[in-house]
């Protein structure tokens, strides 16, 4: 690997290493289930909006407070509780009491490092996934953690910043009278989960396109630039095949598992999505082996070049070789050179050396050295 690769590949991975690691020296010497935000994200006020419906209505209402929500006094139907916003311990305190979720549970909302996963706590079901997305003009990929519980009746989702990611949804919810209304909360979060996965989808087709146009620069004229795009790229991928894998891991077990809060109908669109995280491992496995493959072809590039310029040159010192030999022969100082006393002894040394240029150049192309 050259220089410019290695110093490039340095400085690419201080980027990315933050974003694989977050410190968490804020929770050091603490005991089990304190709650202490963790996160990149800017303190946020707390948004609770709370979505009540059933197969004949929705109501959707924004409260400042959980004990504000009139949905929860026993109404028939299925409650969403949209809480944006986690950085306020009090705030997440207040759900887990009303719920009764585990401290354990509230420590992990307010963990925005926690990797996908699922967990079993008999009464109620959590979930964590990673959302997606990319900033304009960036091919860098930000990640926002979601929390979702899956309760009786009732489904709690957080969310680390204000997003629209739920709000197809939520019309669908507002606007449908078909199965989504029909079924219970698990179907619901089984909507949820298949929004953030089929966002995975328009992340990799816009890095489809990066990819196809680097590919085409990288034909053209491979420099700085595309380097650094690749090694970019590159980390994207191992990024989001850290969130990805064990994204995967819990849909298998939310399908395997049979929990009784996830109803038998629910099951077959859980392998739907099951199989939409196989195809977007898949598709980042692909891309990376086609990285892997753009950068032996970007550094076979740089090497050819790098020999042309060698043979350039070697075939420029070549050619002075002889002529250096010449001058040199008659810079020796000998007083008896015949030569130098001939009218024309000079024309002829300068034609001489000419000649011997032309030659070697001649016998260099047809041995098409160059």
């Amino acid at each position: 690997m050259t220089d410019r690769v290695l110093s490039v590949t340095i400085a690419l991975r201080q980027q990315v290493k933050p974003r694989l690691l977050k410190k968490r020296s804020a929770k050091t010497g603490l005991p089990p289930g304190s709650l202490i935000h963790i996160g990149e994200e800017k303190p946020l006020i707390p948004r609770i909006t709370v979505l009540h419906y059933n197969e004949e209505e929705c109501r959707e209402t924004e409260v400042e407070d959980i004990e504000q929500c009139p949905a929860l006094q026993g109404t028939p139907g299925v409650t969403w509780i949209n809480v944006e916003g986690i950085s306020q311990a009090e705030t997440i305190e207040k759900i887990g009491k009303r719920f009764n979720l585990h401290p354990l549970l509230l420590e992990d909302v307010m963990n925005s490092d926690q990797r996908p996963k699922i967990e079993d706590y008999d009464d109620y079901l959590f979930i964590v996934l990673k959302k997606i997305y990319l900033k304009e003009n960036d091919i860098t990929i930000h990640a926002e953690q979601i929390s979702m519980v899956l309760g009786s009746g009732f489904a709690i989702t957080f969310h680390e910043r204000e997003g629209s990611v739920f709000d197809p949804v939520r019309q669908q919810l507002k606007n449908d009278k078909g199965r989504i209304r029909r079924l219970g909360a698990d179907y619901l979060v089984y909507s949820l989960m298949d929004v953030v996965v089929d966002n995975y989808f328009t992340v990799l087709e816009t890095f489809g396109e990066k990819m196809e146009n680097l590919e085409v620069q990288l034909v053209a004229n491979p420099g700085t630039n595309t380097l650094k795009t690749m090694q970019s790229l590159k980390g994207n991928m191992i990024y989001l095949r850290k969130i990805v894998w064990p994204l995967r891991e819990v849909i298998s077990s939310m399908e395997r598992d049979r929990s009784p809060l996830i109803q038998d109908p629910t099951h077959v669109y859980l392998r739907d999505i099951y199989d939409h995280s196989i195809h977007i491992m898949d598709t980042i496995e692909t891309y990376r082996d086609m990285l892997a493959a753009m950068l032996d072809i970007y550094l076979s590039s740089i090497s050819n070049k790098m020999n042309e310029i060698m043979k350039v040159l070697t075939i420029i010192a070549t050619i002075f070789i002889p002529l250096t030999f010449i001058v040199g022969l008659y810079g020796m100082n000998f007083e008896y050179m015949p030569e130098l006393k001939l009218r024309w002894g000079y024309p002829a040394v300068l034609l001489l050396m000419f000649a011997i240029c032309v030659f070697m150049v001649l016998y260099f192309k047809r041995k098409k050295w160059f």
